[in-house]
């Protein structure tokens, strides 16, 4: 069989979960199995594929099927223009949380930060993609889980940053020595009512722990903004996710413990909001 007929039929495999997707995951399964880039597979087309990757293609095909998410089949997954290593121990990163490395960059720059926190770090990739592009800039990045910061620790090193992102196991922002110049948190949001009607690849698969955010999804960000004060530098800043619906709720919680702070809610490119800022250096008399 050539790998021209390996695509096809993969295609028509995927089909049954995604008409829209199913091209793309049959390239990447395919690359997968057989350590080719795109480029590479489109040029070899015509060549045939061993019997040994034929087999181990139907073997992650049939993981799919089961609807087991792509990223943790092929252990890989981009964001923010850099690939990273994730399995079932973390969160599967969102494009949707590139707002939150794109206003914290936009902050770093203008306040030239020196020193900054991930709270609830998973796979790493906020504090990473932070890193990468702050390379004068120390980071903590803390999460609960230890298999979660196990993932962080790969992809600390895998992009050259172990020496300036320091993994802390512990609550939200307990295990960190001393107060920073931003905090960064993407923390669960997902409501008790609303994890049931996820799709399977996310609530069979994913942690619960990254998702479950209590009975109204605010719990684990309430606790957060409750939490993080003492561990702001004076001018300091603070960056969270927050789900779509959320800007009414959250609001309001932030205002509780930054009483004189700009608060603001920012929308994402399709206009949903998605990222709650709290600035300490835009004081309200």
């Amino acid at each position: 069989m050539t790998m021209r007929q390996s695509l096809t039929d993969a295609v028509r495999c995927l089909s049954s979960i995604s008409q829209e997707e199913a091209y793309l995951e049959a390239q990447l399964l395919l690359m997968a199995v057989t350590g080719m880039t795109r480029e590479s597979l489109f040029q070899n087309l015509t060549q045939d594929i061993s019997p040994a990757n034929e087999e181990v293609l139907h073997q992650l095909l049939a993981r799919r099927l089961r609807r087991e998410p792509l990223p943790y089949i092929i252990r890989r997954r981009f964001f923010f223009g850099l690939e990273f290593y994730v399995d079932g121990r973390v969160l599967i990163p969102r494009p949707e949380s590139e707002l939150l490395v794109e206003k914290a960059l936009q902050i770093a720059e203008e306040k030239g930060i020196h020193l900054a926190a991930d709270v609830g770090t998973g796979s790493g990739a906020i504090a990473v993609s932070l890193a990468v592009n702050l390379p004068h800039t120390l980071f903590y990045a803390t999460d609960i889980s230890s298999p979660a910061l196990e993932v962080a620790a790969i992809n600390c090193r895998r992009h050259g940053v172990q020496e300036r992102v320091h993994l802390l196991q512990g609550d939200l922002v307990d295990p960190l020595p001393h107060a920073v110049d931003l905090l960064v948190a993407n923390l669960p949001y997902i409501s008790h009512v609303t994890l049931p009607t996820l799709a399977p690849e996310i609530r069979h698969f994913e942690p619960a722990i990254a998702l479950d955010g209590g009975e109204d999804g605010l719990h684990c960000i309430a606790r957060f903004l409750a939490t993080a004060g003492p561990k702001l530098r004076p001018g300091g800043a603070l960056l969270i996710e927050i789900g779509e619906s959320q800007k009414q709720e959250a609001v309001p919680i932030a205002r509780k413990y930054f009483p004189k702070s700009e608060i603001v809610v920012i929308p994402d490119l399709a206009g949903k909001d998605r990222v709650l800022l709290v600035r300490t250096d835009a004081l309200i008399p």
